[in-house]
């Protein structure tokens, strides 16, 4: 890239980075202390904030970067990120965002711990969580690192490296020192900039092809070496068992791994009533829905304009797929306008993860005071040692996904997500769901579905190709792969159910059906929520 693209766009990654910081000096001088101004920002926000918020926290680099790289290489079969990212949000609005919002507090443990007891429930969801949290973040400092590749030449591995521990330290920072309330108008902002940048694209995409859409699927099948294969299932997930059964376990990791991610869930806190909580849900499935339909465009534009090959070349996994797309609306190289196009794209792809890691980083560390330290120092926990905690654990998760993010520099970020979203389905959703709707769930039954679920997906990913046995492994030198599959959502799913219900069947304490009914009540009617 040119001098004039670095300087353009490093101006404006600066200009994001000042006026977020901004924000966060800003709210950092309100009052921070209480455990309920830290986690959920006292609760003040409105429906139409939030739903932005939501839509801010889950528009991420696996959307942006990520799904439209997917679907420029492989077409057809990368679209099943878009729709399941999507539907995942009906999940949501019909069984979790109301349920939640009334029997919590601040996080998914304080949901299952109503009517259990408390300290192995807080122990097993809390850690679920923060592992739940890592694997997202990784996938967030991957896209930080293929953009300023790409943005410095794309060859600097030490530029990706740099880049990596940056958004590390500024998050951080956002947590540390504003909580929710920074994080949440930080993603508000990064939304708006967000749906700007992906509408400004998708129309300039439609313009050059005449608002033809024929025109440009057939132009991108052409282009992309497949001809018609490219607009038709199997390019990807097709051919043998392994692959098509790898194709349904990534649906079902997608559909039913939004409920179970700890910082989506921890935005229902931020609103007032349950009927907000819905509320904003409706709002965010209105922008989300519109961004991934957007996404689709921006991918059979790229596959089109710029083609598979000059897509891979950037970057193997398709990363890079928009900014270059968006160096060609805009002239092409060179030219002031393709300067000033991508310097912007580039700038609205690096908010967007400076935002959801934010976010994420935030939850995972609430997790560590408010469910790990609360549990193991009972006695002598106060609101303020909550706090205290959790801006030290924000470091440690930080550092984490910082070293995690550098091994996998060279995965999609989309694929890296979907392995965060089968985790929560198999240790988050199971325990959820049981706890809001079955009488007879115990603490046993909750323990074993969260560690029944959380383990074997661990496993199941080290023991996969995604980390050795392929060229496009983390370790592609070793192979120790035992598991076919690279995502382990149609096994490690059905074992976290299984276990929990294995563990409340065979559990020697009988259901506490007071407690049970007590939070039933809650739940359904708000009553007695904080």
């Amino acid at each position: 890239m040119t001098g004039s693209h670095q300087t353009l766009a490093l101006v404006l990654f600066s200009v994001f980075v000042a006026v977020t910081l901004g924000i966060t000096t800003w709210v950092s001088r309100h009052r921070q202390g209480s455990a309920e101004e830290f986690y959920a920002g006292g609760r003040l926000f409105s429906p139409l904030e939030n739903g932005f918020a939501i839509a801010g926290d889950y528009m991420s680099a696996a959307s942006f970067l990520g799904i439209s790289g997917l679907i420029a290489l492989y077409g057809y079969d990368g679209m099943l990120y878009s729709v399941g990212f999507l539907v995942a949000w009906l999940v949501v609005l019909l069984l979790v965002a109301e349920l939640v919002r009334n029997c919590g507090r601040f996080t998914l443990a304080d949901v299952i711990a109503a009517r259990m007891a408390e300290r192995p429930v807080r122990i097993a969801a809390g850690s679920s969580s923060v592992v739940v949290s890592v694997l997202y973040l990784v996938a967030q400092m991957v896209g930080a690192g293929s953009l300023v590749a790409l943005l410095l030449g794309g060859t600097s591995e030490a530029a990706r490296s740099w880049t990596v521990v940056g958004v590390g330290a500024l998050m951080v920072i956002y947590v540390s020192l504003g909580g929710m309330r920074a994080t949440t108008w930080i993603q508000i902002v990064k939304a708006v900039l967000l749906m700007a940048g992906t509408i400004t694209l998708t129309v300039l995409v439609l313009l050059r092809f005449h608002g033809d859409v024929t025109a440009l699927l057939s132009t991108a099948a052409e282009r992309s070496g497949h001809g018609l294969d490219f607009l038709a299932p199997g390019l990807r997930y097709g051919g043998d068992w392994t692959a098509r059964l790898d194709f349904i376990s990534l649906g079902l990791a997608l559909v039913l791994g939004t409920a179970g991610l700890p910082h989506i869930l921890s935005r229902f806190y931020t609103v007032p009533t349950a009927r907000a909580a819905r509320r904003s849900v409706v709002w965010s499935i209105g922008l989300i829905g519109g961004f991934y339909l957007m996404t689709i465009v921006l991918g059979f534009g790229a596959a089109a304009l710029i083609g598979p090959g000059a897509v891979r070349a950037s970057h193997a996994s398709g990363n890079t797929a928009v900014p270059l797309l968006a160096l060609d609306l805009g002239g092409g190289a060179g030219s002031t306008g393709g300067t000033v196009l991508f310097a912007v794209v580039a700038a609205v792809a690096f908010a967007t993860i400076l935002a959801v890691v934010a976010g994420i980083t935030l939850a995972s560390s609430a997790s560590v005071a408010h469910d790990l330290y609360r549990s193991l120092r009972r006695r002598h926990s106060t609101p303020y040692s909550e706090v205290a905690v959790a801006r030290f654990a924000a470091a440690g998760i930080g550092a984490a996904a910082i070293g995690l993010g550098l091994l996998a520099r060279d995965l999609n970020v989309a694929f890296l997500v979907g392995l965060a979203f089968a985790v929560a389905a198999s240790a988050n959703l199971p325990v959820l769901l049981y706890s809001l709707f079955w009488r007879r769930f115990t603490t046993r039954g909750a323990v074993w579905s969260v560690y029944g679920g959380l383990i074997p997906a661990v496993l199941l990913v080290l023991l996969s190709p995604v980390v050795s046995g392929s060229p496009e492994a983390v370790f592609p030198g070793l192979d120790f792969h035992v598991f076919p599959l690279q995502n382990p959502g149609v096994v490690s799913i059905p074992l976290g159910f299984l276990a929990g219900w294995i563990g409340t069947v065979t559990s020697p304490e009988p259901p506490d059906a007071a407690r049970h009914a007590e939070t039933e009540v809650r739940a359904l009617t708000g009553a007695g929520a904080v």
